[in-house]
């Protein structure tokens, strides 16, 4: 009851924020971003996109990748109206898919750039079952997976900008409290739903295995970054609840009803942004890594959230999954990954 009315009122925790602070506010102390490149996911609209206005309002150069170019340069034009001198690179990425994935990376290593912040906020909550090209669930082949394999691919020029600059870098995953909704076995719920012919799809219940899969991610890296010594840091947010683009497969009478119900527990963009914001920029969380932040403060995770053991095997699983040349097939019944991996990902 205490948490509801803290967050109804939006009183302050640790942080000196709350769930009614704004990216605006909480970077106000951050300082001077204009040696700071950022890459930010599903910039476009929503959260991403008022996330990216804030971090151009601070000086940082930006990057963003999107499905739709159209949509990247409209959202680039929209930035540059209201601070002209900020960089901006529009790049092409679908994250569903894995070699649209390494196709980007391999295009921004080619303009010589350094990295210090990667914001993986791009979201999807599909109503309908879809399969990936690689064979995937697309909600989790979008939320997670392609992040996976675009954080494991930009870790290298992130640690050695890292490293170059002395400036930490930091990587912010987008996460939701909706993760807490998955229970089960995370790998063979995930061998169930990425089969062409399913019968019982249940989206909501795929959405909060790949929020899950974004949090066990974030504990995972954080204790393999800790390990190399490097001096990049990971962390995992939820952005409050906030209408925006991520419902448009689920727009209608009954998501309008409920929307209006809840209205009062509703952020606004430019407040569900902060934690976001907050968590990339903030010099109060230089060396905090591996946690989990809401409304700008940090936050318990729930037991499968914080299960090493199961972060370690949704790692291993994922390593598979996105193997050059290999095909990842899921057995539901056995809870294992059996996989093939051609003669070439050895050459």
């Amino acid at each position: 009851m205490f948490e509801t009315l803290k967050y109804l009122t939006g009183s302050a925790g640790a942080s000196g924020y709350g769930s009614k602070s704004t990216g605006e506010q909480v970077t106000e102390n951050c300082g001077d971003l204009h040696s700071i490149t950022a890459i930010i996911t599903g910039a476009t609209s929503g959260i991403g996109a008022e996330t990216a206005r804030v971090l151009a309002k601070r000086g940082a150069r930006l990057v963003l990748p999107a499905r739709s170019l159209k949509a990247a340069e409209d959202a680039k034009a929209r930035i540059i109206s209201e601070n002209p001198d900020t960089e901006i690179i529009v790049m092409g990425l679908d994250l569903s898919s894995l070699n649209s994935v390494r196709n980007f990376v391999s295009e921004f290593e080619s303009f010589d750039l350094p990295l210090n912040l990667l914001i993986n906020n791009a979201g999807k909550f599909a109503r309908e079952h879809a399969i990936s090209e690689d064979g995937i669930e697309m909600t989790f082949a979008t939320n997670y997976l392609g992040h996976f394999l675009l954080t494991k691919l930009l870790l290298k020029k992130m640690i050695e900008t890292a490293k170059t600059t002395g400036i930490q870098g930091r990587i912010v995953n987008v996460s939701s409290s909706i993760y807490n909704w998955f229970s089960g076995d995370t790998i063979r719920y995930l061998g169930q739903i990425s089969r062409n012919k399913l019968r019982d799809f249940d989206p909501t219940r795929a959405y909060a295995l790949s929020k899950l899969a974004n949090v066990l991610h974030t504990k995972e890296l954080a204790q393999r970054l800790k390990q190399m010594e490097a001096n990049v840091t990971v962390n995992c947010v939820h952005p409050g609840v906030v209408r925006t683009r991520l419902t448009r497969e689920r727009e209608g009478i009954v998501t309008d009803m409920a929307f209006f119900l809840t209205s009062k527990l509703l952020k606004t963009i430019p407040q569900a942004a902060a934690t976001t914001c907050y968590v990339a920029t903030h010099p109060r969380l230089v060396n905090v890594t591996g946690k989990y932040f809401s409304d700008c403060n940090e936050a318990s995770t729930s037991k499968l959230g914080s299960n090493s053991t199961e972060a370690a095997r949704l790692w291993t699983a994922s390593e598979i999954m996105v193997s050059r040349g290999s095909k990842a097939v899921f057995d539901p019944l056995t809870s294992t990954l059996d996989y093939d991996i051609s003669i070439k990902q050895f050459k």
